[in-house]
């Protein structure tokens, strides 16, 4: 393989990236528009809404000064379009019944990776006398998914609530199996995080992201300029 061709390729991974996200932010919008057009304004206003936090890794990037790897985005832009459009929106959750199952395993997963990401940062800062173990850094990851989707839950029950909605479906059943699976894929990523923090092999995806967001973001590990 050229020296050339390993420059172009992850260029063009982080092209399809992209447009991947892009393609999802304009169904959103035109999905919108229809909603509105049909006088389904609830279901309008939902999709904007949904619309708007596609865009928030980017725009928390950028007000943090903070480069987020194209890979992550593009899965959060994908899970939000499943959870929230195809999930609430179209009624996936009721359809097909493992739908709400897949969606908080991989909700587990990137949450898991943002809570390692934010002690991770704090644990590599030159300028903060701070080293924690592996094992401490692992259960945080861990600790930090599952406080997220115990928070997420109380918004389901929340919704359900004050907007009459039925989100959390079965009552208590939905809401434990929810934070079962959100601690399985959490679970995961603690494992994988663990390892990265002993071994630093950079073998599996984690690891290459981990690398690739240092690489990236000098500044918050004191090695930038």
């Amino acid at each position: 393989m050229t020296q050339q061709s390993l420059k172009t390729k992850p260029k063009l991974y982080a092209l399809v990236h992209r447009r991947i996200s892009l393609v999802l932010k304009v169904v959103l919008a035109i999905g919108a528009l229809l909603l509105l057009y049909q006088g389904r304004y609830q279901a309008s206003f939902e999709v904007l809404a949904i619309l708007f936090i596609t865009w928030l890794p980017t725009l928390l990037g950028k007000h943090f000064k903070v480069t987020i790897p194209y890979e992550f985005e593009s899965l959060a832009v994908v899970f939000v379009y499943m959870a929230l459009f195809m999930g609430e929106v179209q009624g996936y959750y009721t359809r097909f019944w493992w739908w709400d199952a897949i969606l908080h395993t991989g909700s587990g997963f990137l949450l898991g990776l943002l809570g390692f990401l934010l002690v991770y940062i704090l644990n590599e800062k030159e300028d903060i006398d701070l080293d924690l173990h592996a094992n401490f850094v692992a259960l945080f990851a861990f600790m930090f998914a599952m406080g997220m989707g115990s928070l997420w839950e109380i918004f389901e029950f929340g919704m359900d609530q004050v907007f009459g909605l039925n989100m959390q479906k079965s009552g208590l059943v939905d809401p434990m199996w929810d934070l079962i699976v959100d601690g399985l894929g959490a679970l995961v990523i603690a494992f994988l995080g663990w390892g990265f923090l002993k071994k630093n092999a950079g073998s599996s995806f984690m690891e290459k992201w981990i690398d690739k967001f240092i690489d990236n973001n000098p500044q918050l590990f004191g090695k930038g300029p």
